[in-house]
């Protein structure tokens, strides 16, 4: 049996994560973290809440999705004794737009519902969206406060989780979306040139990679955690 740990996106509901669960093989048993909606935290803060969730009794593999890369990479820093591996899907060591920092002086009075959820949607999901996935988003969205998001977003703006990565000592698979829209390449290729034994694999798919491509992104992840689970346990 594989154990994922599972970190959500922005959101921090699960909501969103559906389509994947539903992909994973018998095999895969899936954790979730869900983040508080109401809690206006920071990755810190966010780190020490699923710190303290962690399996103690079986090896698992941690995937931070999108908005949890960095909680994934700090919490894979302190060497946790049952972890095996870290899966990156679409995200970022360090801020993905530097050109945005300057938003964080804003950050308090920008409009974070103003976009209306199906141009958000497209932006997301690219040609790939459906009007489940859309309702899934609006019900994710709106389940979580706006200075939770606000929150959230300054965290990102603010992100630089580089010596984080460096001190990973288990074994790595980063998830590329072709056609991501919102994490740019240079990002992941940032993490590339981090850790050079990153293990890499890229899809024809949107930001929203493990809603549309549920499948394909978990074959690959099982995979990869499957060779973890019968390898020698990494020494710290």
């Amino acid at each position: 049996m594989i154990t994922l740990v599972l970190l959500p996106g922005l959101d921090g509901t699960g909501i969103l994560l559906e389509p994947f669960l539903a992909a994973l093989p018998a095999t895969c048993e899936a954790l979730v973290m869900r983040y508080p909606t109401t809690l206006p935290a920071g990755y810190e803060a966010l780190v020490d809440r699923v710190r303290v969730q962690l399996p103690g009794d079986r090896p698992y593999v941690l995937l931070g999705e999108s908005f949890s890369g960095p909680v994934a990479l700090l919490l894979a820093a302190e060497r946790p004794p049952m972890l095996r591996g870290v899966v990156l899907s679409c995200t970022f060591a360090g801020n993905p737009h530097p050109w945005a920092s300057g938003l964080r002086s804003v950050m308090r009075w920008l409009p974070m519902r103003a976009v209306p959820s199906r141009w958000l949607g497209r932006l997301l999901m690219g040609r790939w969206t459906s009007p489940a996935l859309q309702q899934a988003l609006a019900e994710a969205l709106a389940s979580v406060s706006v200075e939770a998001l606000r929150a959230r977003l300054n965290a990102v703006l603010a992100a630089d989780v580089s010596s984080a990565l460096r001190q990973v000592a288990v074994p790595m698979l980063y998830l590329q979306a072709a056609q991501d829209w919102v994490v740019p390449a240079a990002a992941g290729q940032r993490v590339r040139q981090l850790k050079a034994d990153l293990q890499w694999a890229s899809f024809d798919a949107p930001h929203f990679l493990l809603q549309t491509h549920s499948r394909q992104a978990a074959e690959a992840i099982c995979s990869f955690a499957a060779a973890l689970m019968v390898d020698p346990m990494p020494e710290a």
